[in-house]
């Protein structure tokens, strides 16, 4: 083996990297903030089964689940145009990981929502607490500290898969990679350097939001 590696072949490219990561984790906080929000509204229609938006997030949540990331990009970014709507490469991206996340949300969520004991809700309504009270505090935030890090670890898989959005020409961070490695030919030293900066993403994301994600979404101290 005579390869002989030079990663100072990437080094010129450093400011397109950066500017990599900052796309790939401003769809990712995009997408989990509205994701999650579309969670939220999913798994209370679901479970409890409020109609007719129960059947509806039915169908979207097996839509998307039973679909891959890149077909739904694709249909976002290509498909929507012919119907009129038009949409540049960061509005499609965004708009993808936040409609694939809110379905994995919704049946996460929902879970945590169907776990929440009846007597608790009826003592809450014995208490005179008002439906906003009793959705919020005895519903919603110990649904959500049950299957908090299971929605953290969504979040890190989204972020892993808009990888994919370079196919669009999103400028994130695998698109940074191949327009590098188009220019220095070195594929190998370009491809592994991307492949850490993934790995300690989401290694970074995991640890924020298991660290700081229930202290400030669902409000226990850390």
């Amino acid at each position: 083996m005579n390869y002989h590696f030079d990663f100072s072949a990437i080094l010129d490219y450093l400011p397109l990297i950066g500017r990599g990561i900052v796309f790939t984790l401003a769809l990712t906080a995009l997408g989990a903030v509205f994701g999650i929000g579309i969670g939220i509204v999913g798994s209370v229609c679901r479970a409890w089964k409020i109609k007719p938006f129960n059947y509806i997030f039915a169908i979207y949540v097996e839509a998307i689940r039973n679909t891959p990331f890149l077909v739904q990009l694709f249909f976002i970014f290509f498909g929507l145009p012919a119907l009129g709507v038009k949409l540049d490469d960061w509005q499609a991206a965004s708009l993808t990981m936040v409609i694939n996340l809110g379905a994995y949300c919704t049946e996460i969520i929902r879970s945590g929502v169907q776990a929440t004991p009846r007597g608790q809700v009826e003592a809450a309504q014995a208490l005179a607490m008002t439906r906003a009270q009793i959705f919020r505090h005895v519903v919603l935030r110990p649904a959500l500290q049950k299957v908090w890090p299971s929605i953290a670890s969504q979040v890190v898989i989204v972020m892993l898969g808009s990888s994919v959005c370079s196919q669009i020409g999103a400028e994130e961070l695998t698109f940074a990679a191949g327009f590098i490695s188009s220019r220095n030919f070195r594929s190998l030293e370009t491809y592994f350097t991307v492949a850490v900066i993934y790995l300690l993403l989401a290694i970074a994301l995991r640890q924020l939001l298991s660290r700081y994600g229930q202290r400030f979404i669902i409000g226990r101290p850390r």
